[in-house]
């Protein structure tokens, strides 16, 4: 705060037309850059050297550049001039309010920095994760409606649960507000517990402390090495492959993973929730002819034998493929009525045997994959057939 205190009266100073250095002490203003809470008021007082010559009825105040109505005054002598504020509002900027008295040609005599906000409230929604076991970071919110209006310092503070010294986090980042990495002395097998320390020139506040193992807050980098491909001719499934994150590769883990897939002109995401442990599945039931973005992402369970599941790792860059063609899609020719039902009987004998694999396969179970590719194929064979057939008739 003295820093933003001194950045104000040097600006008063220094960077305005017509200033007067306070060092030769013509004029003062107390009280001298106060904080206050919203809602307070304040009287200020604007004392002139009586060398100046300058009566302090010819004195008069603005706040932020403008002018103070001559009501707000009160001439307490011939070198004093108060000012009176009722229910001072939000400081509208961090470096404060300029309080500004002046003579009778508007040449600046004298200023003060305003501070009006709010003590900071319990900050809340600590989280902490910890990325491949290299470091714990936690990031919160602060309480209340977040903003006391005036500088506020937040400390993440730790310790060992059980015979550890107190310390307090050093790298806080600045892309992120509210959050800070431990990236040193990291302990496993250990509990942590950790809070966060609010305070301002109007008062302090204390989070709730969590108590947590690294071990039971990893996250991963996110899967590497994601294709997306054709199933041969399928014209309705796409096959994904994946490695495990590189940076766990060698602990003692089993991983677990999730795959979400949207259509190209969409932003809506359908998840697969229940993958599993391994690197492949199959996404079937898309639409034919029809370009996906698929995204996947990891979460490590068991980790060193914690009983605990991780945090999901961020999604994987967005790969895309294409669904081939459908060959109905491509025929380009109008079917009678009679070609209509037969095709009608296929698709719904189609839906209800794809409807049965979805259910039964949601897991990517290669066994029912198999089957139902086998079954595909010679449907789609039929198809062909029955097409050939029905545009010989049709000639």
């Amino acid at each position: 705060m003295k820093g933003v205190l001194d950045f104000c009266l040097i600006f008063l100073t220094l960077h305005i037309p017509g200033v007067v250095s306070l060092s030769t002490h013509v004029a003062i203003i107390y009280p001298q850059d106060p904080v206050l809470r919203i809602g307070s008021n304040l009287t200020a007082s604007c004392w002139v050297h009586p060398e100046l010559g300058v009566h302090a009825s010819s004195l008069f105040w603005t706040l932020n550049g403008q002018q103070l109505p001559s009501s707000f005054y009160r001439v307490l002598s011939a070198t004093n001039l108060s000012v009176t504020l009722a229910g001072l509002n939000a400081s509208k900027q961090t470096s404060g309010d300029n309080l500004v008295c002046h003579n009778h040609k508007g040449h600046i005599l004298a200023g003060s920095c305003l501070y009006v906000g709010m003590p900071p409230v319990k900050p809340v929604n600590l989280t902490c994760w910890s990325r491949n076991t290299k470091d714990l970071t936690c990031s919160w919110a602060p309480g209340g409606k977040g903003e006391t209006n005036i500088s506020t310092q937040y400390k993440l503070k730790y310790k060992l649960r059980w015979y550890g010294t107190e310390k307090e986090c050093a790298d806080y980042t600045h892309t992120q507000p509210y959050s800070c990495s431990i990236t040193q002395d990291l302990h496993l097998f250990t509990p942590y517990e950790i809070w966060v320390e609010a305070s301002n020139q109007l008062g302090w506040a204390t989070s709730d402390v969590i108590t947590l193992d690294i071990l039971d807050v990893v996250t991963t980098d996110p899967p590497s090495g994601v294709t997306v491909s054709r199933v041969g001719q399928l014209e309705d499934q796409l096959s994904v492959r994946w490695e495990a994150p590189p940076a766990l590769k060698d602990f003692l883990f089993q991983a677990k993973y999730q795959i979400r897939y949207r259509l190209e002109d969409s932003q809506d995401w359908k998840v697969m929730e229940d993958v599993g442990n391994q690197t492949s599945c199959r996404l079937a039931g898309l639409r034919p002819g029809t370009v996906y973005f698929v995204q996947v992402r990891c979460n490590p369970v068991g980790i060193y034998g914690s009983r605990k599941a991780g945090i999901w790792s961020e999604w994987s860059h967005p790969t895309a493929a294409s669904t081939p063609h459908s060959e109905r899609m491509m025929s380009g020719s109008c079917d009678s009525k009679s070609s209509g039902d037969s095709n009608s009987t296929l698709r719904r004998e189609l839906k209800q045997f794809f409807g049965w694999v979805r259910k039964h396969a949601y897991g990517c179970s290669s066994m029912s994959m198999k089957l139902y590719d086998q079954w595909r194929v010679l449907m789609q064979k039929s198809h062909k057939v029955r097409n050939q057939v029905l545009q010989g008739d049709k000639s």
